[in-house]
């Protein structure tokens, strides 16, 4: 019988649907791809309800070390579930990550869009140039990209030196003016996890060039990494002319 899986994690549902079909039976409200992906929903990553995802009698819960709370990950073990953590911080633990999560959702083969975003990233021509940026994921209060994190990460390999990648915190509170005063090349405005818009966001760094991002081309390792140095790419270029 194929295995029931529940996942927590938005990118790896999206790596898991287009993958292994028929796998997943739970997913939460975030969990925004596959577009048509058709099943049970069962809350967020913060707050997933927990009796839903028992209802669902799942032989794997898949979640992230980030994203979801280890009290709700507790909980779940206790009620006897597996649950298969992930820690991804840069792009090497990604792909060692994925390919980890597909094999224990049933994947008999390794996916080939795993092999070709895997082959993009590798043969990614280095920049020009590096280009200093600034990059917000949260306002009121201000917070930005830290330490050790995956989008960071995607940013470097793309020839883009966040200001704040040794700040002892990995998603630090900075105030709007010392975020201005750092005077980056490029502020980075992802739509998620705070939808940062053209109406929304730009308005705080006036003199300073904007780049609005996708958020899942940023900070989701799954499919969306294949074109995600294209995508981008072209953002930040267009911010930058």
């Amino acid at each position: 019988m194929p295995v029931r899986v529940v996942s927590l994690v938005p990118s790896l549902t999206e790596a898991i649907a287009v993958s292994v079909p028929g796998a997943l039976v739970g997913a939460t409200d975030w969990c925004t791809h596959p577009v048509h992906l058709d099943v049970p929903r069962i809350g967020g990553t913060k707050n997933p309800e927990l009796d839903r995802i028992l209802a669902l009698a799942p032989d794997l819960v898949v979640a992230n070390a980030e994203e979801n709370r280890e009290p709700d990950l507790a909980a779940l073990r206790a009620a006897g579930l597996e649950v298969l953590v992930t820690v991804v911080c840069d792009m090497p633990q990604a792909f060692a990550e994925l390919a980890r999560v597909l094999e224990a959702c049933g994947a008999t083969s390794r996916p080939r869009w795993l092999d070709e975003a895997e082959t993009t990233w590798s043969r990614l021509p280095g920049p020009e140039h590096r280009t200093t940026a600034v990059v917000p994921i949260w306002r009121r209060p201000w917070m930005v990209l830290g330490r050790d994190t995956f989008a960071g990460d995607v940013l470097s390999r793309l020839g883009v030196d966040h200001l704040y990648a040794t700040h002892p915190d990995r998603y630090p509170r900075i105030p709007l003016d010392d975020l201005r005063a750092a005077a980056p090349d490029v502020v980075v405005l992802p739509d998620e996890p705070y939808r940062f818009t053209a109406e929304d966001g730009p308005e705080a760094f006036p003199g300073l060039k904007c780049a609005l991002v996708s958020g899942r081309h940023l900070t989701w390792y799954g499919p969306s990494l294949t074109e995600a140095p294209g995508v981008l790419g072209e953002a930040l270029r267009a911010a930058l002319r």
